[in-house]
């Protein structure tokens, strides 16, 4: 459990293995990255940065799903 980390996504507690970066950990959670927004420590996080955001201890994502419709 060492090389593990927990942080919090949507209010719940969730583990990653240290050295994740976002676009993977949102893969593990089985997102399309296209289809959702992401508050990373209370700010948005623009995608641009995405590739470049490591997961830490204790960080706090809120992920939200687009929904279309009419």
């Amino acid at each position: 459990m060492d090389n593990l980390i927990t942080l919090q996504v949507n209010g719940e507690s969730h583990h990653c293995p240290k050295n994740t970066f976002l676009p993977m950990f949102l893969e593990q959670l089985g997102l399309n990255p296209r289809l959702i927004a992401v508050e990373y420590n209370g700010e948005i996080l623009h995608r641009q940065f995405w590739d470049t955001t490591e997961i830490q201890p204790g960080d706090r994502l809120e992920i939200v799903t687009i929904v279309g419709g009419g």
